[in-house]
């Protein structure tokens, strides 16, 4: 992603009869969509709302490994997961993580969806792909575009269910709340809104990858879902905790080159043609996500560039779709692809138990936006779609069951004339420049402060407005303010060197957090 930013929309107008549903599903990945499905599967009316127009629009559509699955060796699976959190990863949402696997993979992606996953050419067997830090091939995968050919399936399947309603271009502004209790949320779509009163409410609005000026998540990841529930007065754990993709293209339209590649034997090589990740770690390309961008980021700062070299395989054979990105941008594969560090995905979120829950009465969170554990520090390739598709499941199991109550909702504001043209876009702008400079792959105690402070100011001047008018733009500008704070906050108590702080001491970020929900 480069400089695409949420653009401002007219200010939009209550549409009166509020809507209902048993359980309320706030986003389209493959998390929400499992949810859906799970809570469909228990006989609950389901509805989904998410303000992507179409499957690209999510985050689960970029996904490019694959699933990673559990095979002959659970107690393996777990160790690498573990060991690739540098050991900060929750034991027991590890164990939840590989124990289900195999039948949610086999339930709903094989059997439901019948998502065509890569084959041996000489067998029936799936061709399990090998990843870094993986100790054996278990990723499931399509090419190397998995989460598109699993997502538009999955959501196919939903619109055909009798019991779940599809909503696109639907913007979760607010939660609805009282006493402790999530009711519903307040919705946005074509400039009307309305409240949507629902007996359980699932968060799954993907990650924050907006807040930054490169990332491999599409421009809608503004941390909608997390910033609505710390606001309500959810737990939000572990923000500081940001995975940076070693390779993404280093270029204009940049795009995700897939760990896959380096699984299959391509090689990083600096400016001057020299292989140096042997020197960094003794699994040289194929070491964890932290330390490789880490080193990239090294070299290219040392050497001026870092290219992937694909000339140990067959590159246009095995991954067509790269190749075909590479040739629309004018890259030369075959003399090697520039690559640099790129913000992948966030392994803190909303604070939730094994079932999904939340510290809030009837409120889950699945995916990306939720901090299950199971990541720690630093995320094991390939196991979002599977950690959200496995949390989807059970948030959707536990959900139901809740009738939905009607109490009174936000009263959001519409008094003052609109806002100034592209007023949203240049907030966005400065965000992005002090997340990029201060809070990105490196950190440091004297930079995290100044973010903090330029972060602060920032949120004052958008909640100013959001006292008095209400558009899609500003609140996705105020939830990108609230979370970009919590992640600045949360950073300053924890090691600041590298691009997965491990934390030392959060004794203060309750207070923080709160401080932060409270609009300062």
């Amino acid at each position: 992603m480069t400089e695409n930013t949420p653009t401002d929309s007219d200010t939009p107008t209550d549409s009166g009869t509020p809507t209902e549903a048993d359980v309320l599903v706030v986003g389209s990945g493959v998390a929400g969509c499992a949810a859906a499905l799970s809570a469909a599967r228990e006989g609950a009316e389901v509805l989904v709302v998410t303000k992507a127009e179409r499957p690209e629009q999510t985050t689960s559509h970029w996904a490019q490994g694959g699933v990673a699955t559990t095979r002959s060796d659970p107690e393996a699976f777990e160790r690498d997961i573990i060991e690739a959190s540098a050991d900060t990863a929750d034991p027991e949402a590890v164990e939840v993580l590989v124990e289900d696997a195999p039948e949610a993979v086999e339930d709903v992606l094989v059997e439901t969806l019948d998502v065509p996953f890569d084959r041996n050419p000489d067998s029936s067997d799936f061709d399990y792909g090998q990843e870094a830090a993986h100790s054996e091939p278990r990723i499931l995968h399509v090419n190397a575009s998995t989460g598109k050919h699993l997502l538009g399936p999955f959501l196919n399947h939903l619109d055909d269910h009798e019991r779940v309603t599809v909503r696109a271009d639907t913007a979760a502004l607010d939660l609805i709340t009282h006493e402790g209790r999530v009711h519903g949320a307040v919705v946005e779509q074509d400039g009307e809104r309305e409240s949507v009163f629902a007996g359980a409410t699932v968060l799954a609005t993907g990650g924050i990858g907006a807040l930054y000026r490169n990332s491999t998540n599409p421009e809608t990841a503004t941390g909608d879902g997390i910033a609505m529930a710390a606001l309500a007065g959810a737990d939000v754990e572990d923000m500081a905790y940001i995975q940076f993709h070693p390779t993404a293209y280093a270029g204009e339209d940049p795009f995700l080159v897939s760990e896959a590649v380096r699984g299959e034997g391509a090689l990083l090589r600096n400016a001057d043609d020299e292989r140096f990740m042997p020197d960094y770690h003794e699994d040289a390309e194929l070491a964890p996500r932290d330390v490789v961008a880490r080193a990239v980021a090294d070299e290219r700062e040392r050497t001026g560039g870092v290219y992937l070299d694909v000339s140990p395989l067959r590159f246009a054979e095995s991954f067509p779709d790269l190749a075909e990105k590479c040739e629309a941008r004018g890259v030369d594969w075959e003399s090697g692809i520039p690559v640099e560090p790129s913000e992948h995905f966030l392994c803190g979120g909303i604070a939730v138990d094994d079932r999904g829950r939340t510290d809030l009465d009837r409120l889950f969170a699945v995916g990306e936006c939720a901090r299950t554990g199971v990541h720690g520090a630093n995320r094991l390739a390939s196991t979002s779609l599977l950690e959200g598709l496995v949390w989807g499941l059970r948030a959707g199991e536990s959900a139901v069951g809740f009738d939905p109550e009607r109490v009174e909702a936000p009263d959001l504001l519409d008094r003052d004339p609109d806002l100034p043209s592209g007023f949203a876009r240049e907030k966005f702008v400065r965000l992005r420049r002090v997340m990029d400079e201060q809070v990105g792959l490196r950190r440091t105690p004297d930079g995290l402060q100044r973010a903090t402070a330029v972060l602060r100011r920032l949120k004052g001047e958008v909640d100013a407005y959001t006292r008095t008018r209400t558009s899609r733009s500003l609140y996705e500008l105020r939830n990108a303010s609230v979370v970009s704070l919590l992640v600045a906050r949360q950073a300053m108590d924890a090691d600041p060197v590298g691009c997965h702080a491990l934390a030392e001491d959060e004794s203060d970020a309750d207070d923080e957090e709160a401080e932060a929900r409270a609009g300062d």
